[in-house]
């Protein structure tokens, strides 16, 4: 199978691993299910090559097709995803303590990780009272706009801020820290308090608090935030994160 989709899948030059790849990474939170035809437009193949790809997959079980001729990300990747030891180890770690601290705040609570230049969540609860956030499991967001972005910013290698400020620092809203020296001295500041906050600068009517999970060798694995609304008491919230985070250290450590 794979050896006769090699031979007419396109230019040479290009593994078919590679166009399976990019067939996959069509997909993330915010387009969820994809026609044919827009696959084929976002990996960049042919029409006939992007469906001899996803007929591949299909049978595979990495894609599934609905009823009404679109596709989604299949069953068989969820299992292999789920058995990545780093990531499934650090959210059975810090469960109890997220549902602790979404017992305590009743506001949304997430769990990230460092993904490239972008933060990703790898886990989330939230409740229908808590104030509606766009970024859900699987979700990334930017790393100077949010709380546990800066918690992963302030507590890597510096090398980090500097790349993510080559790339750009989008503003998102009004409140959004686009200048490099606002933005280092407000991760100066949390590492000396463990402590990262984001006002409004990624959505407007939303605060956020987060503190970074650091292992016993000082390597970063993440970061806990709370997302709340405007007005919340983050003083208080931000102890509770910090409490949550040195626990969920400790067992990780």
């Amino acid at each position: 199978m794979v050896n006769e989709v090699a031979r007419s899948t396109g230019p040479a030059g290009v593994s078919v691993s590679s166009k399976l790849l990019a067939v996959l990474a069509c997909f993330d939170v915010e387009r969820p299910t994809l026609t044919l035809s827009e696959i084929a437009e976002a990996a960049g193949l042919p029409l006939s090559t992007a469906r001899r790809l996803i007929m591949e997959l299909t049978v595979w079980g990495g894609l599934e097709r609905l009823p009404s001729g679109r596709y989604r990300v299949g069953t068989r990747l969820w299992e292999i995803g789920s058995s990545a030891p780093r990531q499934r180890d650090l959210r059975e770690a810090a469960l109890p303590y997220m549902q602790d601290l979404y017992e305590a705040a009743q506001e949304n609570v997430q769990l990230i990780v460092l993904d490239g230049l972008q933060a990703l969540c790898v886990d989330k609860i939230y409740g229908k009272r808590a104030v509606p956030t766009e970024t859900d499991v699987g979700g990334r967001m930017p790393l100077h706009a949010t709380g546990a972005g800066k918690a992963l910013l302030a507590f890597s290698a510096p090398d980090l801020l500097h790349r993510a400020i080559e790339a750009g620092l989008t503003r998102c809203t009004p409140h959004t820290l686009v200048e490099p020296g606002r933005l280092a001295a407000s991760l100066e500041k949390a590492r000396e308090t463990g402590l990262a906050y984001s006002k409004e600068e990624k959505v407007l009517g939303a605060v956020s608090v987060a503190s970074p999970l650091i292992d016993r060798d000082r390597q970063l694995l993440g970061a806990v935030a709370i997302v709340a609304k405007v007005g919340t008491r983050m003083d208080r919230l931000g102890l509770a994160v910090r409490t949550a985070a040195l626990s969920i250290s400790r067992v990780i450590g």
